[in-house]
């Protein structure tokens, strides 16, 4: 490349480019990688970069979700259009398999399932033989992905140890794992909420209909929102309202919150977006505000 060329990549092409040459790292060194594909916003943009690392060719892995079985259906029903779409494989793999299996068991019905979501991953790891879990998360979401190596070393357990992270210097990752073990990669790392929606309006991507401002029942609990759902129904006392309202992150029903907004164009969520100074995760994951299901804690369990 040029010096004149590189002049003219723009900062979303810095970070497109250096994602593009993350998954083809891990293309060539790992023997069996999979992607995992949520139908949230940072999995859909892990697609399009997928798209341009490896088309005209098919991707060289499978995709991968590990749902709670209490996702929302826009974003599940979206997940099996848009990956039918690309015609690759999707491998589904519930919280809910590992109920049924025992390994999984909640303290209560109505306990949030997401920090359970770790031992179904473990599961499906171990069943297919995957030696690397592509991610989406961002470093900018909670301070424990603050600590994430892009290529992320887990041991045979499926546990993370901050401490023992392999160096990342010059761009140069090292995915060499014994039998067991695991690397998770994280390609757009260094991309933040704001840069999501800015690549999300330049590519023209797709994205589930609640990421954007619509009219849904919710009832307003420590100063934040609670979705009413068949999941989430709303309890003696609680004043249920009809508020517009969008979503920053999604995930299980039970712990994922809407913000209050008007949002209802790309436009306007990344006008939003500049003007924030609350991470997505510490507005609207309820379950990532407790110490014992604290994202750190879970990271070192196995999850994502």
């Amino acid at each position: 490349m040029t010096a004149i060329a590189r002049q003219r990549l723009s900062h979303l092409d810095w970070l497109e480019s250096e994602a593009i040459h993350i998954m083809r790292e891990v293309a060539g060194q790992c023997a069996n990688p999979v992607l995992l594909f949520s139908g949230g916003k940072d999995s859909i943009c892990m697609l399009r970069v997928a798209e341009k690392a490896f088309r005209p060719g098919r991707f060289p892995f499978p995709l991968m979700h590990i749902d709670t079985g209490h996702n929302y259906g826009e974003v599940t029903d979206y997940r099996d259009r848009r990956a039918a779409a690309l015609g690759e494989r999707l491998i589904v793999r519930s919280v809910e398999d590992s109920m049924r299996r025992g390994t999984v068991v909640l303290k209560s019905p109505d306990e949030p399932r997401n920090r359970h979501q770790s031992v179904t991953l473990l599961e499906a790891i171990e069943e297919f033989g995957f030696d690397a879990c592509i991610g989406g998360a961002r470093r900018d979401e909670e301070k424990a992905r603050a600590k994430e190596r892009i290529f992320s070393f887990r041991d045979e357990f499926g546990q993370w140890d901050p401490k023992n992270q392999r160096p990342e210097l010059w761009n140069l990752y090292n995915a060499r794992t014994f039998k067991g073990e695991n690397i998770r990669v994280f390609p757009i790392s260094n991309w933040t909420e704001f840069d999501v929606w800015r690549y999300v309006e330049r590519e023209n991507l797709e994205l589930p209909s609640i990421y954007y401002a619509h009219t849904r029942p919710v009832v307003r609990v420590s100063g934040g929102l609670r979705p009413v759902t068949r999941i989430t129904p709303a309890r003696p006392g609680d004043l249920v309202e009809r508020l517009k309202v969008r979503f920053r992150t999604v995930g299980d029903i039970t712990c994922t919150a809407p913000v209050e907004s008007d949002a209802d164009t790309v436009a306007g969520i990344i006008a939003e977006t500049a003007m924030t100074t609350i991470t997505e995760r510490g507005a609207t994951r309820l379950d990532d505000q407790t110490s014992e299901a604290s994202m750190e804690q879970r990271k070192k369990e196995g999850y994502f």
